[in-house]
C-alpha cells in the first residue's frame, strides 16, 4: 500500500530510478554523436590585409614572355647583321670589277710619256691618282722623268699584256673590299730614246692599289714587282 502510495505521488518512480534514466538518455546521446560523423566547419576566407582591400591586381609578365621577347630581339639584330653582310658582299663584287676596269684604263697613261708632250701626259696620268702616289708621282716626274725623256727624247708606250692565243688582258683582282682592291698587271713597256739603236720592249709586272674617291676609283700605290 505505501509502494502504490508513493508510486501515485511521484509518477515517475523514486529519485534515484529518475537519475539511472537520466543518466541512460545522456548516454544514448553521447551514442548518437559518435555515429553521426561530425562536417567540417567552413574556413573562414581569407581576408586582404589592411590598406589592400582596394588595390587592383596587377599582373607580372612572367619568364616565358621575357625570354620570347629576348629572342625576337635577337632575330632581329642577326637578320639585320645578314642584311649588312649581304649589302657588303655586294659592294665588294662591284668593287672588283669597277676597280679592276680602272686599273686596266690607268696603267697604260701613268707609265707612258713622250718627250714632245710631257705636261698633257703627266696631267692625264694624274687624273687616274690620288694621294699619296699622286704627291710621289709628281715629285718623281719632275725632277727625275721630264729632265731625262727631254735630254734623251724618250718616248715610253705601255700596253696591258695579253696571254698567248687570248683576248683578255693579262690583269687580275689580288684582293677586294667595298672600297679598296689591290690589281696585279702585266705590263708590255717599248722605250725608244737616242741611248737606244732600236726600240726596247720591257715586260713588266705592276701592283695598283685602287681606293674608292667621290670621283671614281684612283690609284693609291704603284709598286713594280
Amino acid at each position: 500500500m505505501a509502494n502504490q502510495t508513493l508510486r501515485g505521488r511521484g509518477g515517475a518512480g523514486t529519485p534515484r530510478q529518475r537519475s539511472v534514466a537520466a543518466a541512460t538518455r545522456a548516454a544514448a546521446k553521447r551514442a548518437e554523436r559518435i555515429r553521426r560523423p561530425t562536417e567540417p566547419a567552413p574556413e573562414p576566407a581569407a581576408q586582404p590585409p589592411t590598406g589592400q582591400a582596394d588595390r587592383p591586381t596587377r599582373s607580372r609578365p612572367g619568364l616565358p614572355t621575357a625570354g620570347l621577347a629576348v629572342l625576337i630581339l635577337l632575330g632581329l639584330v642577326a637578320t639585320a647583321a645578314l642584311g649588312l653582310r649581304y649589302q657588303e658582299a655586294g659592294r665588294t663584287t662591284e668593287a672588283r670589277t669597277a676597280a679592276l676596269a680602272a686599273a686596266r684604263k690607268a696603267a697604260p697613261v701613268i707609265l707612258s710619256y713622250d718627250y714632245r708632250h710631257l705636261d698633257r701626259d703627266f696631267r692625264a696620268a694624274r687624273a687616274h691618282l690620288t694621294a699619296p702616289f699622286l704627291d710621289q708621282y709628281g715629285k718623281t716626274t719632275k725632277a727625275v722623268v721630264a729632265p731625262t725623256a727631254k735630254k734623251y727624247r724618250g718616248v715610253v708606250k705601255a700596253t696591258v699584256a695579253k696571254p698567248t692565243g687570248g683576248d683578255a688582258p693579262a690583269a687580275s683582282v689580288v684582293s677586294a673590299g667595298p672600297d679598296q682592291a689591290v690589281v696585279l698587271i702585266f705590263m708590255n713597256q717599248v722605250t725608244t730614246s737616242t741611248q737606244v739603236a732600236d726600240r726596247r720592249l720591257d715586260l713588266n709586272r705592276v701592283r695598283m692599289t685602287l681606293v674608292r674617291t667621290e670621283h671614281g676609283w684612283k690609284v693609291k700605290a704603284v709598286d713594280a714587282l
